[in-house]
């Protein structure tokens, strides 16, 4: 039996077509990118062209492109690079209670241990931040705002032009991980206001271990690594050249279907959303319907663990989550779904489903066809659902 894949919100399987463009720089063009022969440029001239392809798909200049090696080093260079620049212990930084753990861990880090100042903003019960929290919480040595654009448990877009206007306003850098957007929604960073982005290459059918961040021409970063003035001097090391031409490749096929396929994928996660609410009692939707990334639908399932409804979809041949991939050893609830006031049991039966390009009508319907007597079996076990029988 076939597995259906329906966790794209934790990795992507890589595009033939970014395979293809990546193959000739693991070994015909092998070369040093910083080496001065032929056959270094060739090397120097795929970096350069997918940092105009990388440039372009996000409304940029390419020399406001820093490569590296994901989303998790590209929050951690945006956060970092800020808080050190600013030299002042006093810096306080503004984020939200439902960040990525590559920002929320990084801030925590900073905090604990350098003696920054952090402010968690909370959110409402549909996932958003509410812009003027976000007000109310800068102070006179507010230096960075991180803010998400997309949550990647639930989907929710966050308000972040809104959030840029505030920003700008009082004179702060303003960074949001748009790991979970990128190649999923429109996305012009002069749009958005934001002075930094992160963003990955696996989150849309480029390879692991490459990612980019966005740095708006003036912002300045004191750089975690040295060793050399590769990517302005904030990641030194050799470039990766085959990661590099793959991060463009996705990034260009992504926008070039970016609205056809949004479209499908928002059909199809509608599909599977009136099909779950409509054939299994007690299920709660966790975030806002209208301001969320299409292929994302996160559910609970009252008196049932969402580990379990995993496991047994597994066994039918359906690949889901409980939430995001960086968590799955933890029996905590989600932090996101606990922010968003979703109950402790209902966080806990929660799962996350991601479609993607390989999903199509007839999975939706296969997975519909299941999960109702996926649920009842697991709920027959439960002592709470039979008390509320």
């Amino acid at each position: 039996m076939s597995t259906v894949y329906m966790d794209h919100n934790a990795t992507t399987p890589v595009d033939t077509r970014v395979v293809e463009a990546m193959l000739p720089y693991f070994s015909e063009s092998f070369g040093n990118p910083s080496s001065p022969y032929e056959l270094a440029a060739r090397s120097r001239h795929a970096v350069d062209a997918a940092r105009e392809q990388v440039s372009t798909a996000i409304g940029a200049g390419p020399e406001d492109i820093v490569f590296t090696s994901g989303g998790t080093e590209s929050d951690n260079i945006a956060i970092k690079g800020v808080l050190f620049r600013a030299r002042d212990e006093r810096a306080h930084v503004v984020s939200s209670a439902i960040e990525h753990h590559a920002v929320l861990h990084t801030l925590q880090y900073m905090r604990d241990r350098f003696g920054f100042d952090v402010t968690f903003v909370p959110v409402g019960g549909d996932g958003r931040v509410d812009p003027r929290a976000v007000e109310d919480a800068l102070r006179p040595e507010t230096v960075l705002i991180s803010i998400m654009h997309a949550n990647n448990e639930t989907g929710v877009i966050q308000p972040l032009s809104e959030i840029a206007r505030i920003a700008r306003e009082r004179s702060v850098t303003l960074h949001t991980d748009a790991v979970q957007s990128v190649g999923k929604i429109p996305l012009d960073v002069s749009e958005l206001g934001v002075d930094l982005l992160s963003l990955s290459a696996h989150k849309l059918y480029g390879p692991k271990g490459v990612g980019a961040l966005y740095v708006r021409p003036g912002v300045k970063l004191d750089p975690l690594s040295h060793g050399g003035g590769h990517e302005a001097g904030l990641r030194p090391g050799t470039e990766n050249t085959p990661g590099i031409v793959g991060l463009a490749e996705a990034l260009r096929i992504a926008t070039e279907h970016l609205a056809e396929e949004g479209e499908r994928l928002a059909a199809l996660t509608k599909r599977l959303q009136v099909g779950a609410l409509g054939s299994i009692p007690e299920v709660l939707l966790n975030g806002a319907e209208k301001h969320r990334i299409p292929g994302t639908l996160n559910l609970a399932f009252k008196h049932v663990e969402g580990e379990s409804v995993v496991l047994s979809l597994d066994m039918e041949g359906f690949a889901v989550s409980t939430g995001s991939a960086c968590t799955t050893d933890s029996d905590e609830p989600s932090h996101v779904l606990s922010a968003m006031g979703v109950a402790p049991r209902d966080a806990q039966g929660s799962v996350r489903f991601g479609l993607g390009r390989s999903t199509k009508s007839d999975d939706v319907d296969r997975l519909l066809d299941v999960l109702p007597g996926v649920v009842e079996r697991l709920r027959a076990m439960s002592p709470t659902y039979r008390r509320s029988a």
